[in-house]
């Protein structure tokens, strides 16, 4: 079969999977622009800071109109979050003391916050006394009984739930497990602070973790919540108790939210959340078209397109090195920007294995825009995720397909 013709028969299969997609898309916009209509966004909001950043409207707004998005009670949104590590980070430091335990019901996080949690003199958890421990998924589901007898332990303060896969071979985490296990975890008795890493998830289902028990939850701008369109940033929303907590770790517990600055002005973070519901939705289709051309090719792909993505990363996996990287190099060649460099492997900061990027992007290393990576180790996994327009992903599949046939 040709490639056309398979991008062709693969579109045409996944017309009903694209319509709920949309309708997902049509119920979050509806709900971003409803929260701008009762916060009375206007043009005021838009204009930059400096220094102290005092009485700063657009900061103030911003934060409000994320916590009502997301269905909490306060939201933190800064440009001086400047990943979504930093803001996990930030956030962890916010609501943990000496003496605490994190426990992570969802296996290890992301390989970035590793050392965050477990680094030895490099200002990480464990150096202010504050312990780790998990509990591993099964079958891609929560083991409510792990959960029920680390919960003894009352050392624990923060139960943390990572979303999406990382660089794990499972789906990412529903909203309606989120919800099941939040409610699990308060039927133990816990009362303390119920922690989301919600990266990559944001706006793929009709519901957000704070939605559905959560406490807390974390995000970046340069994935699903800016649009394509944040240059920076990061987004902390829940209950209001935790945010100023996490507020006074991000400035000083003097000050809190008070202050923060931005000289550049606010336009673009308003302008990413209202587009992003629309641009996941892309994101969306995009992964769906290229999981099930690979698929047709013999590639195992997760999530299966037998169950809905709950975030926008597809894994795909290869038989050699050579065919990883050559996917990832093909990903990059399809890209606006930097096309032309030849990417190799490379000891990036915070992974434990050489990793290569693709990140032809327009905002760097943002992953809501068409970008894939893989830590070079077997099995060989590439993670896909992004595309600001569903047709730039169908485009470069056309480009990935004819470097793999």
């Amino acid at each position: 079969m040709k490639i056309e013709e398979l991008i062709n028969s693969c579109e045409n299969s996944l017309q009903e999977k694209f319509r709920y997609a949309d309708e997902v898309a049509y119920f979050n916009q509806s709900k971003v622009l409803e929260a701008f209509r009762k916060n009375r966004i206007a043009l005021r909001h838009f204009v930059p800071s400096t220094g102290y950043g005092y009485s700063d409207e657009g900061r103030d707004a911003l934060g409000t109109l994320f916590a009502d998005i997301f269905g909490a009670e306060a939201g933190l949104v800064s440009p001086n979050l400047v990943s979504g590590t930093h803001a996990l980070t930030v956030g962890l430091f916010g609501v943990l003391k000496t003496g605490d335990t994190l426990f992570s019901i969802s296996g290890d996080p992301y390989d970035t916050l590793q050392e965050v949690i477990s680094g030895r003199g490099n200002g990480s958890l464990a150096d202010y006394g504050i312990k780790f421990k998990k509990c591993e998924l099964i079958g891609g589901d929560f083991d409510f009984q792990a959960i029920a007898e680390g919960l003894k332990d009352p050392a624990v303060k923060v139960v943390f739930i990572q979303r999406s896969r990382g660089y794990a071979w499972r789906d990412a985490l529903s909203e309606e497990k989120i919800a099941s296990a939040t409610a699990f975890v308060r039927a133990q008795g816990f009362n303390g602070c119920i922690f989301v890493d919600n990266c990559y998830g944001e706006f793929v289902e009709k519901t957000e973790p704070t939605q559905n028990g959560a406490d807390i939850a974390v995000g970046s701008l340069i994935k699903n919540a800016g649009g394509g369109i944040a240059p920076t940033g990061g987004y902390i929303v829940g209950k209001r108790e935790y945010v100023d907590r996490i507020a006074g770790r991000l400035t000083a517990p003097s000050v809190g939210a008070e202050v923060g600055s931005y000289a550049f002005g606010y336009q673009y973070f308003y302008e990413g959340v209202f587009l992003a519901p629309h641009t996941v939705c892309q994101s969306v289709k995009g992964g769906l078209l290229i999981g099930a051309c690979l698929e047709k090719l013999g590639y195992k792909t997760s999530p299966s397109l037998d169950v809905p993505p709950y975030d926008i990363t597809r894994a795909i996996r290869f038989h050699t090195k050579e065919q990883l990287i050559g996917f990832i190099q093909a990903v990059q060649e399809a890209s606006p920007v930097d096309s032309f460099v030849t990417l190799e492997p490379w000891d990036m900061p915070g992974y434990q294995e050489q990793v290569i990027m693709a990140a032809g992007t327009f905002v760097q290393g943002a992953s809501i825009e068409l970008s894939a990576d893989a830590p070079i180790k077997e099995p060989y996994i590439a993670y896909f995720q992004g595309g600001l327009t569903y047709e730039h992903c169908k485009y470069a599949l056309s480009k990935i397909l004819a470097k793999l046939v």
